[in-house]
């Protein structure tokens, strides 16, 4: 389906009054607005191509259901005393906007070349990103909030499963909690990874829901790698990047992988 028609789709499930929708062609996004608030959500339809090939009525549901959440929590209070246990960083590529399309600006520290970590408030089935403005109310500094939730997404169980492609190890990391590329700042597990591969280690978030390890052994590796993440990042509901990392002495570093060809420069050199 093209765009314009998932857009269609969606619409066609929209049953509250108070809801408006805008179409950017250009970006191929959709924004649903509630008019009694003047706030909304965006959703990126370019993704959903895949997923509504694979099985259109789940899509579609399961975006409509992303939708009205998302809608629901514009009347849900963001109260960050008290639920210091309930606040998580979510990492975003460095263009996902610092501010809202209502002026609200995002708190959110510096992450990679390639990505930035905002925080979030978790409702249980979705998460509100925690603004200035909140934080201000709720005499909260940025430290305060990066402390908390850097020390409960260490606590977040994570289950690896694992593939080999041409003498390479993957492991991937999908819980579907919405916090799976939040794992990538869990130093522990980096730490648990680096002692147990063979070879290079990368690690790469393509979107939101998915987190991937690489014990990378040959210069084929490299290519199923990028083709994998480019593949994740295509399919991805929220994508982040397409490039992978390399992890070494605790640094991750960005790297641009050629077809048949191991990348020119990494950190052993």
């Amino acid at each position: 389906m093209k765009p314009i028609e998932i857009k269609r789709e969606i619409e066609n499930k929209i049953t509250n009054k108070n809801w408006v929708t805008s179409y950017d062609r250009n970006n191929e996004t959709l924004r649903i607005v509630d008019r009694r608030f003047d706030r909304g959500v965006t959703i990126q339809l370019t993704p959903l191509k895949e997923k509504i090939k694979e099985n259109k009525e789940k899509a579609l549901d399961e975006t409509f259901q992303s939708i009205t959440e998302g809608l629901n929590l514009l009347q849900t209070p963001m109260n960050l005393n008290g639920n210091e246990k309930n606040i998580f960083p979510v990492i975003r590529s460095k263009s996902f906007p610092i501010e809202t399309s209502d002026d609200r600006k995002l708190i959110y520290t510096d992450h990679t070349a390639e990505t930035r970590i905002f925080y979030a408030i978790d409702h249980g089935k979705s998460f509100s990103l925690i603004d200035e403005a909140t934080l201000e109310k709720e005499g909260k500094s940025l430290n305060n909030i990066q402390e908390v939730a850097l020390f409960n997404v260490r606590s977040l169980p994570y289950k690896l499963k694992e593939d080999e492609v041409a003498g390479n190890r993957f492991y991937f990391l999908h819980s579907d909690d919405g916090y799976d590329a939040s794992r990538i700042l869990n130093e522990t597990l980096l730490k648990e990874m680096e002692v147990k591969v063979a070879g290079e280690l990368a690690v790469a978030v393509p979107h939101q829901d998915v987190l991937i390890f690489a014990d990378i052994k040959n210069e084929t590796g490299y290519d199923v790698l990028a083709q994998m993440v480019f593949q994740f990042f295509s399919e991805g509901r929220v994508p982040i990047t397409a490039l992978p990392f390399m992890y070494e002495n605790g640094e991750l570093e960005p790297i641009f992988i050629l077809a048949q060809r191991k990348p020119k420069e990494d950190k052993k050199n």
